[in-house]
């Protein structure tokens, strides 16, 4: 992971075009190739990102840019739909790169856990003649909750979580860009199920082909709330 402080402007260019002026930023380079731009107060969202797959290219600025003070371009191109992010460097104040090593994952707490067992033995929750491939699907990035067969042969991957917001949404498609790789899967759908489901959240996975679906704990625990809606 390469962490870089500094002051740079930022231009988003995909389904809805965005600028970020000059200011000081903190740039993360990943392993899996995604950049993401962060300032230091707001949130812990970064400000603008591109996930992978996708490229870096560090380019010589033109001209006019050069005579502005700009240093160098980072340009990050989206592999499958073309979404870029340019970042202008005018001044770099750190640059650093660090190796993690492999993550163990997310410790789900205790209600996440029963979720995603009581889902695992209740697929019909998520759609009829529906069956468990596995639990805690292996990837390169992290084990996925849930791997099923559709009565077609197809595949879905599911996300499981208490509380669903865009962070998860953003998890799942990491997974999903993965398992469509490989073509014993591929194409394989998408589902995001939570107790609660943010409203960001929802417009994100539309955006992303993922079908959320909202999970009744009680009643999938054999206490009939008569809560369970999907989405």
């Amino acid at each position: 992971m390469r962490l870089v402080i500094a002051r740079c402007s930022v231009d988003y260019t995909g389904r809805l075009p965005a600028h970020l002026p000059l200011a000081t930023r903190l740039l993360v380079h990943k392993g899996d190739g995604s950049l993401l731009v962060h300032s230091d107060g707001g949130s812990y969202k970064p400000l603008n990102w591109m996930s992978p797959p996708c490229r870096l290219d560090v380019e010589e600025p033109d001209a006019d840019s050069a005579a502005a003070g700009v240093q160098e371009y980072w340009r990050v191109t989206h592999a499958k739909t073309g979404d870029a992010l340019l970042v202008r460097i005018y001044e770099v104040l750190h640059d650093s790169s660090h190796e993690l090593g492999i993550d163990p994952g997310l410790q789900k707490d205790g209600v996440e856990a029963d979720l995603q067992r009581l889902l695992a033995e209740q697929v019909e929750v998520i759609g009829d003649g529906l069956t468990l491939v596995r639990r805690e699907f292996p990837t390169a990035i992290g084990p996925v909750d849930l791997l099923l067969r559709d009565p077609a042969g197809g595949t879905i991957a599911v996300e499981v979580k208490r509380r669903g917001d865009i962070d998860g949404v953003e998890q799942l498609t990491r997974y999903l860009e993965l398992l469509d790789r490989d073509p014993h899967l591929s194409p394989v759908a998408g589902v995001f199920a939570a107790q609660e489901i943010k409203p960001q959240a929802k417009v994100l996975a539309a955006d992303r082909g993922i079908r959320c679906v909202t999970l009744d704990y009680e009643g999938m625990k054999g206490v009939d709330s008569g809560h369970l809606r999907l989405f």
